[in-house]
């Protein structure tokens, strides 16, 4: 076997840290993985332990109970702790940016892998990925705090990045730009004045700070109420499955890549 491509990460994880992406993957993605011959799904670099993958299988079943799960590790003392929870739909296998799978995946997870790498890697390694991908499939990429309260996520198909989604559990944070250090490894450089993103998260922030007393009925409502102040300066996603109250209630906001390319 050709040796993995990437590099080790420190493999932290945790029961749960991904909840808030996977939500949003089965409630954006489940009907494209209901309607594929297959579907495959990859989670690449899931870290120490399994538990993620086998959290993302279950809540992927719960939506589309074809699909197929495959963890991927580059570190094979990781692959070898997972093996005994495998079970008929998913599986572990040693890897990494190569994909050993025996098919395109419809789906591939990718979160809290690329934080180590430099910018060009990281926009290399998103051509890689989708380049893999099954005809209409698509990468999630994005960066988790260690407890998973916050975390912001891009959605690439094999044409390159569409969407960008910033979730935040209420309370865990005092103003909205406090997720930048969540931003993926092709932003994150790039919160610098005369940037879009950090236009975007100054909006975000002056939007919070007006909204301040909708605070009174919870933080959602104060969400809420800067959420829509601010789809009117940026093009916020404003109806399901991307956006719309039912998933800003979440902590949710998606806005179009093209919003915040810095390319």
């Amino acid at each position: 076997m050709a040796k993995p491509v990437g590099a080790i990460t420190r493999g932290t994880t945790w029961h749960n840290r991904l909840r808030r992406v996977d939500r949003w993957t089965a409630a954006v993605h489940g009907p494209a993985l209901r309607a594929a011959v297959r579907p495959l799904v990859v989670d690449l670099g899931y870290g120490a332990s399994h538990t993620t993958t086998l959290e993302l299988f279950e809540r992927l079943r719960a939506v589309a109970p074809g699909v197929e799960v495959v963890g991927i590790e580059i570190d094979p003392a990781r692959v070898a702790l997972a093996k005994p929870y495998e079970r008929e739909g998913l599986s572990f296998v040693l890897g990494g940016f190569e994909l050993p799978v025996p098919r395109p995946p419809t789906l591939v997870r990718a979160f809290n892998v690329l934080r180590q790498y430099g910018e060009e890697d990281a926009w290399h390694y998103w051509d890689v990925l989708c380049g893999k991908l099954a005809p209409g499939g698509v990468l999630v990429e994005g960066t988790s705090s260690e407890t998973g309260r916050r975390a912001v996520w891009v959605g690439l198909s094999p044409g390159g990045p569409r969407t960008l989604t910033f979730s935040a559990r209420f309370g865990d944070f005092e103003r909205p730009s406090d997720l930048a250090d969540r931003l993926p490894k092709t932003l994150i450089h790039r919160n610098v004045p005369g940037e879009r993103i950090h236009a975007f998260l100054r909006d975000f922030d002056h939007a919070w700070a007006v909204s301040a007393p909708f605070g009174v009925h919870g933080m959602r409502q104060r969400w809420l109420a800067s959420v829509r102040l601010l789809a009117a300066r940026w093009p916020v996603a404003a109806h399901p499955p991307l956006g719309g109250p039912a998933r800003w209630r979440l902590g949710e906001l998606t806005l179009p890549w093209s919003a915040v390319d810095p390319h």
